[in-house]
Parts: structure tokens; sequence; C-alpha cells
């Protein structure tokens, strides 16, 4: 099984879509939401004091609806408006901590790769490892995880740092169990944050 090294200078944390729509109150968002918030901060935090970039998504389409595409034939709550840019839904939550160097990338789909410049943020700072949380697990955050790993990224998935909701018959322990191991056989090396926050320590260490 792989075992990646967190370099500080190299690795970058991104957080997934922690917006008003996937954190809490809404029909889409998962029972554990705030939860994840808070360990998200905290991770943050984490990685600032040891000069890890921190990054955070955000799933956001344009009003008129001109990069929609087939979004919203297939997801209701886009085609209701609530990831629209300006929309209280697709705001990023109020708890959630932003600070100054934190980069803020919107995106226009799933991945946080597609549509965006976030591989030249990335390579244009010597960065070849990102650290995946957010919301959701089988959804974005997965989807960014196999981007990443596509573009020859090292990633490391956060398994008690993301979070989803049930799909069909699944429940989301169900739903969330099966992306970790998907992701786990080829894609990302899956770990707790206490275990990520011991590779970012033992990196401090190291130099």
């Amino acid at each position: 099984m792989v075992d990646y090294k967190v370099e500080s200078n190299k690795t970058a944390l991104i957080i997934v879509d922690l917006q008003n729509l996937f954190v809490e109150g809404y029909s889409v968002s998962p029972a554990n939401g705030p939860d994840i918030l808070d360990k998200l901060n905290k991770l943050a935090e984490i990685c600032r004091e040891h000069g890890i970039q921190v990054i955070h998504t955000a799933h956001v389409l344009r009003p008129d609806g001109s990069n929609i595409g087939t979004l919203a034939e297939m997801v209701p709550s886009v085609r209701e408006g609530h990831l629209y840019e300006g929309a209280v839904a697709a705001e990023l939550h109020p708890d959630l901590v932003v600070k100054s160097g934190d980069i803020v990338l919107n995106k226009p789909r799933f991945g946080a790769f597609q549509g965006t410049d976030l591989e030249m943020i990335l390579r244009s700072n010597g960065i070849d490892t990102t650290i995946i949380g957010g919301i959701s697990t089988n959804v974005c955050c997965e989807t960014t995880a196999r981007e990443a790993n596509a573009r020859d990224f090292k990633v490391l998935f956060l398994s008690d740092g993301t979070a989803t909701s049930g799909a069909g018959d699944l429940s989301a322990e169900e739903v969330q169990r099966a992306s970790c191991s998907t992701l786990a056989r080829v894609f990302a090396q899956v770990l707790t944050i206490n275990e990520v926050t011991a590779k970012i320590s033992e990196a401090v260490l190291v130099r």
C-alpha cells in the first residue's frame, strides 16, 4: 500500500465545497456536515502553521445558466438555482474560516480541476501532494481526488474529513465506505485527520 510523505512546501490542503447548501439545512446536506466543517477548520489551521497552502473550493455556476450544461438535468439543486453565483445556498458557510493567504477557487463542475486554474496554481507553487477533505465524499471530493491522481499529484484523502448522504438504498455510512475503499485501491492514500496531522508533524521534525 502506498505511503506518501508530506513535505510542507510541496503540499496543499483542498477543502471541497463547504458551502451553505452542502453543510447544513438543505435536503442534500449530510447529517455530520457541521462536524466536518469544524474538523477541517482545525486541520487548516495546523496546515497554515506549517506552511501548507490551504485552498477552498466552491461549486458555483453563472446566474444566466450559460455554463450549466447537463448538470440541470442530473441535479435538482442545480436546476433550482441553489448553486448560482449570488445565491445564499452557494455561499461558503459562515463558520468556515478563510484566512489571508488561503485561496478560494470557484469551480463549475464536480471536480476542482475541470474548468479552473487549480493545476496551474499547484504546479506554479511546486506542489505535488494534495490533502482532500470536504463535502460530498463520493461526488465532488472523490472526483477531485481522481482528477488529481490522473494528473500525477499524490493524494491523501480524509476518511473522517469528508461526508456524504445516502444514495438509493445505501446509507451514508455505506456510501462513505464504498467511496473510500475505491479511492484507496488505486487513486489515493486514505487516512484519518489524526494520521495526516502526524505526517505533517513528522515533516516538520525532519526539516
